[in-house]
């Protein structure tokens, strides 16, 4: 009997990590395409700020879209059946917190990659696809949505 009880815990958690990605997936894509045009055309386009800035700007605009976006799918989706949902302030005040986690990392990998290494502006989407999204399933699922 607490073999069958261990395995659906991993069941969930696999399947709560499936949904995560997909929505973690579909709220980066969105990051994404609001990011990268910005930081690439935004200068030529907008010359107001300097052309090292463009890249910072574009991750704020990107990352309120995508946190926004977020907690709308994690809360209703990816988290579902896990804890208590009748505090939102506690649920969305964490998950704020997590986001500004994320926020910090992401404006980490674009001020690193594209200001003192002076990559592209695309680079900065690798570490935002394959580590932020890690960290921040394990703070959402342990913590915020716990």
């Amino acid at each position: 009997m607490q073999a069958s009880v261990k395995a659906d815990h991993w069941r969930e958690l696999f399947w709560q990590l499936v949904r995560f990605g997909l929505t973690g997936g579909a709220a980066t894509a969105l990051y994404a395409i609001i990011y990268w045009p910005l930081a690439t055309y935004g200068q030529e386009r907008w010359p107001l700020a300097q052309r090292s800035t463009w890249p910072l700007i574009a991750n704020v605009l990107g990352y309120l879209a995508a946190m926004l976006s977020g907690y709308v799918m994690h809360s209703r989706w990816s988290f579902r059946g896990v804890g208590e949902r009748d505090n939102l302030a506690r649920t969305g005040g964490r998950f704020f917190i997590v986001s500004l986690v994320s926020f910090g990392m992401n404006t980490f990998f674009v001020w690193l990659l594209t200001g003192p290494l002076h990559g592209a502006t695309w680079w900065p989407l690798v570490p935002i696809l394959f580590v932020t999204p890690l960290v921040t399933f394990a703070l959402n699922r342990f913590w915020v949505f716990a």
